[in-house]
C-alpha cells in the first residue's frame, strides 16, 4: 500500500472536473505481454467513471509479436473504433516505425506506451516520461538537483532519463547491461542534459544523491535486485519503476537502511492519468484512478497470502 504522503500528494495535483455527459463512450486498451495483472484497466474505467464517460479498456496480451503482428494490431485499433491505446514491454520501442506521427517527446525519447487515434491517424506519445516527471519532482528538489543513477536504457528508461532531463538535474548516470545502449542514449540527448554512460552500478552510483530502477529486474516472479545493498545508504533516494511487486527486494533493503523511497505507484498513476487526458482530451482527476490502483494491489497481496 502506498504511504500517506504518497496518497497525499497524489490528492494534492487532482483537479475536480465537471461531469460530461454521460452518453459519451470510450474503448481503450493495452499492448504488451505479459499483463494480466496490469492495474490499467481499473485506473483508466475509474478516470472514465469519474468524469461521467463509458470507458472500456481491454488488455491485448500478444507475446511475441514481430513488426508484421504488430502492424496488424494497430491496424485493428485504428479500424475498431478504440480511443486509443497504450503499449508497455516489449513493444514501446517496436512500435515507432508503425505510427503515422509521433509527439515531440515521443520523439526525443525514442518510445512510446501511449498511441493516440483520430480521423484514423495513429499518434505516439510518451506519458511515462511525464507521470515520471511528475512523481520524482519533489524527490529531486529535496536532492538539490545532484547526479542521479539511472539503471536501464529500454523504453521505461529512456522514458526517466527524458524526465530527469527536464528536472534539470545535474547529471545522469545511465547504466545497462548492454553498454551500447546506454552509449545510444546519451547520444540521443547531447546537450539537453550530461548524461554518462557507466560500465558498473557502482560507477553509476559513485557521488549520486539518487538512484532510479527502470529494468524489470525485482518484478513478479523475479526477486532479484538491481543494486547490491553494500551500495545503499540513507543519504541516496530510491525509486523503482516497478509496481509488481509494490515493495520491491531493491525498496525494501534501501528502506532498511534509512534511504528515502518511491514505489512504482506515483508513476503507474501520473502516467495513466496524462494518457486519459490524451484518449478522451479530459484531464482525469486523480483521486479515483489512484484509489483504482490500491484496490488491485490490495486484491494481489490478498490473492498471493491466500496462496
Amino acid at each position: 500500500m502506498a504511504s500517506s504522503f504518497q496518497t497525499k500528494r497524489l490528492a494534492r495535483t487532482s483537479v475536480v472536473q465537471s461531469p460530461i455527459r454521460s452518453a459519451r463512450r470510450a474503448l481503450l486498451g493495452l499492448i504488451g505481454s505479459p499483463i494480466g495483472g496490469s492495474a490499467s484497466p481499473a485506473m483508466h474505467e475509474a478516470a472514465g467513471d469519474a468524469v461521467g464517460m463509458r470507458c472500456h479498456y481491454q488488455l491485448i496480451d500478444v507475446a511475441n509479436a514481430d513488426a508484421t503482428e504488430l502492424a496488424r494490431l494497430l491496424h485493428g485499433v485504428r479500424r475498431l473504433g478504440f480511443a486509443g491505446v497504450n503499449v508497455t514491454f516489449p513493444y514501446k520501442e517496436a512500435v515507432l516505425a508503425l505510427l503515422d506521427a509521433l509527439s515531440p517527446g515521443a520523439r526525443t525519447v525514442g518510445s512510446v506506451n501511449t498511441v493516440v487515434v483520430r480521423d484514423g491517424a495513429l499518434t505516439g506519445h510518451n506519458t511515462d516520461a511525464t507521470g515520471f516527471r511528475r512523481a520524482v519532482q519533489p524527490l529531486v528538489e529535496a536532492s538539490g538537483r545532484g547526479a542521479v543513477a539511472l539503471l536501464g536504457a529500454g523504453g521505461v528508461g529512456k522514458a526517466i532519463a527524458f524526465a530527469l532531463a527536464e528536472l534539470s538535474v545535474a547529471e545522469i548516470r545511465v547504466f545497462d547491461i548492454d553498454f551500447g545502449k546506454a552509449e545510444a542514449l546519451a547520444a540521443r540527448f547531447d546537450d539537453r542534459a550530461r548524461l554518462m554512460p557507466c560500465r558498473s552500478v557502482a560507477e553509476a552510483l559513485a557521488g549520486a544523491v539518487g538512484v532510479v530502477n527502470g529494468t524489470p529486474v525485482g518484478m513478479t516472479p523475479n526477486r532479484d535486485t538491481p543494486v547490491p545493498a553494500a551500495l545503499l545508504n540513507p543519504d541516496l533516494f530510491v525509486v523503482d519503476a516497478v509496481y509488481s511487486p509494490l515493495w520491491t527486494p531493491l525498496l525494501v533493503a534501501a528502506k532498511a537502511v534509512g534511504a528515502r523511497t518511491m514505489t512504482g505507484r506515483d508513476l503507474a498513476v501520473f502516467q495513466a492519468a496524462d494518457a486519459f487526458e490524451l484518449f478522451v482530451g479530459v484531464k482525469p482527476p486523480i483521486e479515483p484512478m489512484a484509489e483504482a490502483f490500491d484496490r488491485v494491489m490490495a486484491n494481489r497481496e490478498r490473492g498471493a497470502n491466500a496462496a
